[in-house]
């Protein structure tokens, strides 16, 4: 009898674990859910690709007879065909067309570009237009490919705190996903020592590492809102900067047209004065002349030829208003001159020896461009 009981109790127990939810198999009774960023990469992650690039360049000559006697049998003459150069970045396609976005560095003076999808598949691709002064690229895929373009959001809605998600191929590892928010926005990227581009930049703390170049930054819904460009090294390593979408899908509507995009200018360096700048300036025994005491856009130099030589700018002069709008740093000024007409003239009020004058411009075409 005591056999039979302990034998029901264990039949008992067999069947109340086994009917249990707390041991039943949880795929079957209930639903995996996941974080908004893997919800968010869904959106996405078809649409990135691997650019891979080549291109040939010249070994550097040198006198053959300088080579050892030695080594020269061993290696015989040396060969002084051109070499090719393999570079990779990411990109990330932007319509059915096959159009996509990439940085204009990652496919610069290149002379193959080999675009790789999810999937593995490989496909030619053909360089649309590129704008270096935006770092901006777009490339055509030779063949069509049946993947959903990612979904383009709105940088101009962007605050600092939102959730960023960076996508792409760093160091060749496909299909990476790291996950930051915005740090700032508007970043100057002259401030980072490139005094060739004109960008504001969005800045994150969401990894970008070589590769990453020309990949997607989205935010939670899944929608891209940068491409991604840089990521600082040595001192403030770990801050990456990324390309409004806003302005990325202006310039590539410009590429698709022309094939390149004009940006005027008007040939000056600037500085950014201030009162307390040019106060303390001023205090100085030394210096050469006197600043006016009150906010602009100081003229470090001019440029030769350029239409503010043309107009009659002169190093020295305090920009303070344009179109009688007020002037108080070069950035101002510059975001002027990048929306104006090319050879359509406006007005810059300067101060030349306390003296405030009236100067009319002509902005040109950036020269080197194209």
């Amino acid at each position: 009898m005591r056999f039979l009981g302990y034998l029901s109790t264990f039949i008992f127990l067999i069947t109340f674990f086994w009917s249990s939810p707390v041991y039943a198999d949880k795929s079957l009774s209930e639903e995996v859910s996941h974080s908004f960023v893997s919800n968010a990469v869904n959106d996405v992650a078809s649409a990135v690709v691997r650019i891979d690039t080549e291109r040939s360049i010249e070994r550097e000559q040198f006198d053959p007879s300088l080579l050892d006697p030695l080594l020269k049998d061993l290696l015989g003459e040396p060969d002084f065909g051109p070499e090719r150069e393999r570079g990779q970045g990411s990109g990330i396609l932007i319509d059915k067309k096959g159009f996509v976005l990439t940085n204009a560095h990652v496919v610069e003076r290149v002379d193959e570009v080999i675009v790789t999808l999810l999937d593995g598949s490989q496909v030619d691709g053909e360089i649309i237009g590129t704008d270096p002064v935006t770092d901006l690229a777009l490339v055509k895929l030779a063949d069509s490919v049946d993947i959903n373009p990612a979904p383009l959001g709105d940088s101009e809605l962007l605050e600092v705190g939102d959730w960023a998600i960076a996508l792409g191929t760093p160091y060749g590892l496909e299909s990476t996903v790291t996950l930051g928010i915005i740090s700032s926005l508007h970043r100057n990227i002259n401030s980072l020592g490139f005094a060739d581009k004109r960008l504001d930049l969005i800045q994150t703390d969401a990894a970008i590492n070589p590769g990453n170049s020309g990949g997607p930054l989205i935010n939670a819904d899944g929608q891209v809102i940068g491409i991604n460009t840089l990521v600082r090294s040595g001192p403030g390593a770990g801050l990456g900067f990324a390309i409004p979408i806003n302005l990325a899908k202006q310039v590539s509507t410009k590429l698709l047209e022309d094939g390149k995009v004009v940006h005027p200018y008007i040939g000056v360096q600037l500085i950014q004065l201030t009162e307390r700048i040019a106060r303390d300036h001023n205090r100085d025994p030394n210096s050469l002349l006197q600043l006016p005491e009150r906010a602009g856009a100081l003229v470090q130099s001019v440029i030769l030829d350029s239409p503010a030589e043309i107009s009659g700018l002169k190093k020295g002069d305090l920009i303070v208003a344009i179109e009688d709008k007020p002037i108080l740093d070069p950035e101002t000024l510059l975001e002027r001159v990048e929306v104006s007409e090319i050879g359509e003239p406006f007005s810059l009020s300067v101060l030349r020896n306390n003296h405030e004058i009236k100067v009319s411009i002509k902005p040109a075409a950036l020269p080197g461009i194209g």
